[in-house]
């Protein structure tokens, strides 16, 4: 599958084998109906890949591989309470005790039977493992007493070479020195990309040259975009590239990038930070849920005071304050993405599983 989490799962279980861990992988074939998400999905999904959430009938074949192989530990990736009765129903049916790793504890569109969800998830799982302090203070006021522990997210590495920014700008058509935003992932309400249009007026009063780059698949009618970047005049300011991004095309895109920015209305973690940083680009973020977590002021990137469009604009008046550290900004990226790899993630997570597993925790 596509997508940022999609990634996580692989690259987590990377890790867990280098850690000397046994994985055994079940993966979704499906999420959602082909006509929610039409492009979500890789034509290269594994031949194992039979598990499908809206098809709980699916989930039964699931469980007899699951119980097949005896693991000690049942891990369950969860973002959405659409997960949660899949969650209940393997906890159920295997008798495996089960770790959840939340990447979030509620869907960035809630609904109004979450609260329900979000309890049938409490009796699923065994111990929880969470991304950022944000979602564990959310865990703790909903789901208290559940083993848990606090990790990060990890940094990402490049998935292929990147191109000079000379080359990258020159084939998408931008100045070669001009300050060049970046936003970049899935285009949904809660990520903010119309304040951040908003925010363009005033950003465009101090840099008159300065481009929007916005790369990623539209969740909403892309047509609303393209209107608002008229109505505020910002025509020739905003480029719109639409759709997944294969892994050529994003180092292309974070390689024409001078930041990257991150103007969300509401969040847990974003994976987009540590790409961004796996490119050594710093990045501008709103602060909430667990995103100033993963932002070193100054060093790493700019945390807006608020999440309105004259904070965004404040905070990338900021970067264009900072245009001449944006080298040395590239050697304190690195310094952080060290600190935070997946192999420190996998070997604290293995621990954690290890007690789980043991009835320690």
């Amino acid at each position: 599958m596509k997508g940022g989490i999609a990634r996580f799962s692989g690259l987590l279980e990377t890790a867990f084998r280098k850690c000397g861990h046994k994985v055994f992988l079940v993966p979704f074939r499906a999420l959602y109906p082909n006509f929610i998400t039409k492009d979500s999905f890789d034509a290269s999904l594994p031949e194992n890949a039979q598990l499908v959430l809206y098809n709980p009938l699916s989930w039964f074949g699931a469980i007899r591989r699951i119980k097949s192989q005896r693991p000690d530990i049942l891990l369950l990736a969860y973002w959405t309470g659409l997960l949660a009765p899949l969650c209940f129903v393997l906890r159920r049916f295997t008798g495996i005790r089960t770790v959840v790793l939340l990447h979030n504890i509620s869907s960035h569109e809630s609904f109004f039977f979450e609260p329900f969800m979000q309890r049938l998830l409490a009796a699923s799982a065994d111990g929880l493992l969470t991304l950022s302090g944000a979602v564990s203070q959310e865990v703790n006021a909903a789901m208290p007493g559940i083993p848990m522990l606090t990790l990060f997210h990890p940094a990402y590495e490049p998935e292929v070479d990147a191109p000079s920014a000379v080359c990258a700008r020159r084939e998408l058509h931008l100045e070669a020195y001009a300050p060049v935003l970046l936003f970049f992932g899935y285009v949904r309400p809660y990520k903010g990309l119309e304040t951040m249009l908003r925010a363009m007026p005033a950003i465009l009063q101090r840099a008159p040259e300065l481009r929007l780059v916005v790369v990623g698949h539209f969740y909403e009618d892309i047509f609303r975009y393209r209107e608002l970047v008229e109505q505020l005049g910002l025509g020739g300011h905003v480029d719109l590239y639409p759709g997944y991004v294969a892994p050529e095309r994003t180092a292309l895109y974070f390689a024409a990038a001078d930041a990257v920015v991150l103007p969300y209305q509401s969040a847990t973690q974003s994976g987009v930070v540590q790409l961004a940083y796996s490119h050594g680009v710093p990045v501008i973020v709103t602060p909430v849920g667990g995103l100033p977590e993963m932002v070193r002021h100054g060093q790493t990137g700019w945390i807006a005071s608020d999440t309105s469009s004259d904070g965004i604009a404040a905070a990338v008046g900021e970067f264009l304050d900072s245009q001449d550290r944006l080298n040395a900004m590239r050697s304190d990226i690195e310094t952080f993405c060290r600190e935070f790899s997946w192999e420190s993630f996998a070997a604290s997570a293995g621990s954690f599983f290890e007690a789980i597993a043991a009835g320690r925790r």
